[in-house]
C-alpha cells in the first residue's frame, strides 16, 4: 500500500492510501474513514455508506441533499452519480481534509456541488441556507464519531434543516442502539424511525415523515431499481431493517 499523502492538523493526522485498486483516506493507523474504487469512484466500497442510501426509498429522487462530514467523498460521488440534477452540499471542519478529497478521490466539480469548511453544528443553525431533502450525518474523527452528532441540541437542529416530508441519516457505532436519548429525540421529531446493523460496528438510523413499509413489494422493487442504479446491494439491506418506531 503506497503513501500518496501524509499531513495533519489540530485534529489529527490525515493520510491517503492507495494500492492500484482503492484508494483510502485514514485519520490514524488501522483507521479507514473512506474508500475509493479508483476505476469507479461513484461505487460505495463501505456497507455503512450502502445502507445510508436506502434513505432514497423513503425520499426518492431528492432536489437538495446535505452531507455533514465529507471525508474522501464517498457519498457525495454516489448521489451526484445516480440522482440527475441533485444539489448537493457537503460540510467539513477540516480544511486539509477538503483539500485531500479534491486532489485524490474524484469528487465532482460543477454548479450543482457546494463544499462548505465550517463546524456542523454552525451550519445547521444558519437560516441562510434552504431546507433539505435527505441530511446526512458522517462525522467521525480518528478517536471515532462525534459526540456532539448525537445529542439532543444537535438532532433538533437536524431535523430543522430538512422538509417536513425530508429524512435524517445518521452513521453511528452499533453500541448506540441502546442510546435512549438519542431514540427519544427522533421519536419526538419523526414519524418513522429504522435502524440498520452493518455487522461492521455500525448502526445507520434513518428517520423520516415518510412511511413506507420496507418489505412490500413496492418497496423490494424501488431497492432492486436502486441497487442497479447505484451498483451496490441495496436489497440486502432492506432485509435488514428494524422498526425504532
Amino acid at each position: 500500500m503506497e503513501a500518496l499523502y501524509k499531513d495533519s492538523d489540530s485534529f489529527g493526522e490525515i493520510n491517503v492510501f492507495d494500492d492500484g485498486k482503492y484508494r483510502i483516506l485514514s485519520f490514524a493507523e488501522g483507521d479507514e474513514q473512506s474508500r475509493m474504487q479508483i476505476a469507479a469512484p461513484h461505487v460505495l466500497q463501505h456497507d455503512y455508506t450502502q445502507a445510508m442510501l436506502l434513505s432514497l426509498l423513503f425520499t426518492p429522487q431528492p432536489k437538495r441533499v446535505c452531507i455533514l462530514g465529507l471525508g474522501g467523498g464517498s457519498l457525495l460521488n454516489a448521489l451526484y452519480h445516480a440522482i440527475p440534477k441533485v444539489n448537493i452540499a457537503a460540510i467539513e471542519l477540516r480544511e486539509k481534509v477538503i483539500d485531500a478529497a479534491n486532489r485524490f478521490f474524484k469528487l465532482p466539480i460543477g454548479k450543482r456541488i457546494e463544499i462548505i469548511n465550517t463546524d456542523a453544528l454552525l451550519f445547521l443553525t444558519d437560516h441562510k441556507y434552504r431546507k433539505f431533502d435527505i441530511l446526512f450525518t458522517d462525522i467521525y474523527q480518528s478517536n471515532g464519531i462525534d459526540e456532539k452528532a448525537l445529542t439532543q441540541h444537535f438532532i433538533e437542529a437536524s431535523a430543522g434543516a430538512i422538509k417536513e416530508q425530508g429524512t435524517l441519516v445518521i452513521n453511528c457505532w452499533d453500541d448506540q442502539i441502546n442510546n435512549q436519548t438519542l431514540v427519544e429525540t427522533l421519536n419526538e421529531k419523526f414519524q418513522q424511525i429504522i435502524g440498520v446493523d452493518t455487522g461492521s460496528g455500525n448502526w445507520v438510523i434513518v428517520a423520516t415523515n415518510s412511511r413506507i413499509e420496507p418489505n412490500n413489494k413496492q418497496t423490494k422493487l424501488e431497492a432492486t431499481k436502486l441497487s442497479n442504479k447505484l451498483e451496490i446491494p441495496l436489497t440486502k439491506w432492506t432485509s435488514k431493517i428494524k422498526y425504532i418506531k
